[in-house]
């Protein structure tokens, strides 16, 4: 008996010493939970100086140290490395984080563990072992890729490849497709079908089966609640865990899709309206004022045909009557990028002019600025307008003998189709002015203002043609209508009815 645990004792003697250089950590246990050895790297592992600190044994050792799984729970009393081989399990390759019990805020180290039953030649147990490798910095490294999977904005998720399963999934993908992490993780790539329609999805599909990198394609990724999604999606092999995996990662270009689908709309919208408009429209670049497209309204009213006109320049149709009028045109839209209701004279090809007002904006047509001009006939219009005011004209060259509604009427009627004048403030006038002025809107003719004041009719006559120079108008009711607006007099009108 006594040789037996002599010989025993030597074995044990000759393991220690092959194994305390060792970089792994070791540690030799009891049947009964007793801590009989650990070498350096197994103290080193622990923070711990000397196998005292570890603790007596398997009871002890919980006490002193708190251990986790990877995903924070807690390891129960049966769980501990110690327990376990003591109950005579093999294990390997479980990772544990160890740290000491009251000091949750030293860094925990993390050890992949497994374990060792040493027999003797009857079977009988001789020693337990339990060997460690010091997986802190893995587990950091593993820790900061977990961070930087999870926090990147771009889609991801990560399979692996022995069995094609999702490992990881990170927010990105779940915000772009909408499934959850549960529709994701643990199921294949083929169920959640990252290759949807690939473009190149034969190769994608052998790269995958090689574990060789997936090159860039668009696909459409199917949405759990109906439709696709356009991606580009690639794929990039990597060791993860020990694993080899396939990450793949993911463009979302259903917005530029859309985009595009909005553009194209728009375009053929323009196209259509620019076509059936009734009005002239044409269309020049805005660098070189060179046309590059017109409507058929302006063909017809101009008499240009589209092989005239299409590639000249502004300039050189000349259809702007007066030639001086086309580079301040193209200055104000420089400047402001549009012109509103601009009257112009147009020269059709027959030489024949026509009054139109011109409206004028910047667009973008294939990326190039361009500029839209759109010209209203108002020839019709300006004839009936003109006749109009000679009409009232005649009518008004003695307002004596209208009431002062029909002077005002015929007078805004005119006013209408004049000119814009410059504003004039009723303080420009003289005294004498506003007198004579007041008396206009009496509706006193100019022998009876000369009698009123007590002047020569050639000077009421003076007066009354500077107050029309300096008020911008042209007649007595025009001025009756001017100091009417303004409010001036207003407890005066007109003696005759």
């Amino acid at each position: 008996m006594t040789e037996a645990v002599l010989a025993r004792e030597t074995k044990r003697r000759q393991l220690q010493h092959i194994i305390s250089g060792l970089s792994d950590g070791v540690m030799l246990i009891e049947v009964d939970q007793t801590i009989i050895w650990a070498n350096e790297a197994s103290l080193r592992m622990h923070g711990v100086d000397d196998i005292s600190q570890l603790g007596a044994n398997g009871d002890c050792y919980r006490e002193l140290f708190s251990l986790r799984y990877r995903n924070n729970h807690f390891l129960e009393v049966d769980q501990y490395p110690i327990s376990r081989v003591a109950a005579g399990e093999v294990f390997s390759d479980v990772l544990i984080e160890v740290s000491r019990v009251g000091d949750e805020d030293e860094r925990r180290r993390v050890h992949r563990v497994r374990s060792l039953i040493l027999e003797d030649s009857s079977g009988a147990v001789e020693s337990l072992v339990l060997i460690m490798a010091d997986a802190t910095e893995w587990a950091i490294a593993e820790q900061r890729f977990e961070k930087t999977f999870n926090a990147n904005p771009a889609p991801a998720v990560i399979c692996r490849l022995s069995d094609l399963r999702f490992v990881k999934v990170n927010q990105g993908f779940l915000e772009m497709t909408g499934h959850s992490r549960e529709d994701v993780i643990g199921r294949s790539v083929y169920e959640v079908d990252v290759l949807e329609n690939a473009e190149r999805r034969d190769l994608a599909i052998e790269r995958l089966g090689q574990g060789a990198t997936i090159p860039q394609m668009q696909a459409e990724l199917k949405m759990p609640e109906g439709g696709t999604k356009l991606v580009i999606v690639a794929g990039q092999p990597l060791d993860m865990n020990e694993e080899d995996c396939m990450l793949f990662s993911f463009i979302d270009l259903e917005t530029r899709r859309k985009a595009e689908t909005a553009l194209r709309q728009s375009e053929e919208r323009f196209a259509k309206t620019f076509r059936l408009t009734p009005v002239p429209i044409f269309v020049c670049t805005a660098d070189r004022q060179q046309i590059v497209d017109a409507n058929e309204a302006f063909f017809t009213a101009l008499g240009f045909t589209a092989t005239e006109l299409i590639g000249r320049t502004v300039t050189e149709m000349a259809f702007i009557n007066d030639g001086t009028a086309t580079d301040p045109l193209f200055d104000v839209l420089e400047t402001t990028g549009r012109i509103e209701g601009r009257d112009l004279k147009v020269r059709k090809k027959s030489n024949e002019i026509m009054d139109c007002v011109l409206a004028a904006d910047t667009v973008t047509i294939q990326d190039n600025a361009c500029y839209l001009f759109v010209f209203m006939d108002i020839s019709e219009r300006k004839r009936s307008e003109l006749e109009l005011v000679e009409a009232i004209e005649a009518v008004m060259k003695d307002a004596s003998w209208f009431s002062q509604t029909l002077i005002e009427k015929l007078a805004n009627a005119k006013r209408v189709n004049a000119h814009s004048q410059p504003s004039a403030s009723f303080t420009d006038l003289t005294a004498r002015e506003r007198e004579v002025l007041g008396l206009i809107c009496e509706g006193l003719a100019d022998k009876e203002i000369a009698a009123r004041l007590n002047l020569a009719l050639n000077t009421i006559r003076n007066h009354v043609a500077t107050v029309y120079s300096k008020l911008g108008v042209h007649s007595r009711a025009e001025a009756i209508v001017w100091a009417r607006q303004r409010h001036l007099f207003a407890g005066q009108g007109l003696s005759r009815r």
